[in-house]
């Protein structure tokens, strides 16, 4: 068995399927800013599929209003490991990645001819991020692929919305362990007048005849 593992986020940023209102950039959480955070340790998980064991631990959040100071804005840095271990696969060729096709429920992940783990969370404004929410898919998505350090992810969310935010991705070309680990990405929400949430996904899907995706949700925390 193979292992592949990323320290941090690549370089770059890949956005699809963004509203308008959506800005993105990601970065890094200062050591003078967490003074005044609030810790949010989150409890592992673990999801078996097809082909696949999703394994996500070391969670944790850091939470801030945002230095807009509006009212409406609020930032959270977040951390995790999100590990698949695969054991079924065809060995496909990566090709394009035009992003999340934006149908319900489906625009958390894509494929681009190769099997592939991603790992983000989903943000909501005055909605309760359950399964229900998850199933009914989102307004927009923020689709990233790792950022170097200094920036931000910014997204706008008006009250009932919900969207993806993706941390990064793995291309999975053979069986194997995979693994995505970030540290204090942040994600800043700005024009939401009430309550957030937020709550981890990873997927995986595995290509081929036997086509399948398996999600693994983490527990849904308020970022103010």
């Amino acid at each position: 068995m193979s292992e592949n593992r990323t320290k941090g986020l690549r370089r770059g940023a890949r956005v699809a399927g963004v509203g308008a209102a959506a800005a993105v950039a990601m970065g890094l959480l200062s050591t003078g800013a967490a003074n005044a955070d609030t810790f949010v340790p989150l409890p592992d998980g673990q999801k078996v599929g097809p082909g696949v064991t999703i394994t996500r631990n070391g969670e944790r959040a850091l939470i801030s209003p945002s230095l807009a100071a509006n009212g409406a804005g609020r930032v959270v840095w977040v951390s995790g490991n999100a590990v698949a271990d695969v054991t079924e696969t065809p060995e496909g060729t990566v090709g394009p990645n035009n992003g999340p096709a934006g149908n319900p429920g489906t625009n958390n992940s894509s494929t681009h001819g190769a099997s592939q783990l991603s790992t983000g969370y989903i943000v909501g404004c005055q909605v309760s991020i359950a399964d229900d929410a998850i199933s009914a898919g989102v307004s927009g998505s923020v689709n990233l692929s790792g950022a170097s350090a200094g920036g931000s992810i910014g997204i706008n969310l008006g009250p009932g919305e919900v969207k993806f935010v993706q941390i990064d991705y793995k291309d999975i070309l053979k069986p194997g362990v995979y693994s995505v680990e970030y540290q204090d990405a942040e994600i800043q929400v700005q024009g939401c007048a009430g309550y957030a949430q937020a709550r981890s996904y990873t997927v995986v899907e595995i290509i081929g005849d036997h086509y399948s995706k398996t999600s693994l949700y983490g527990m849904p925390f308020s970022i103010g």
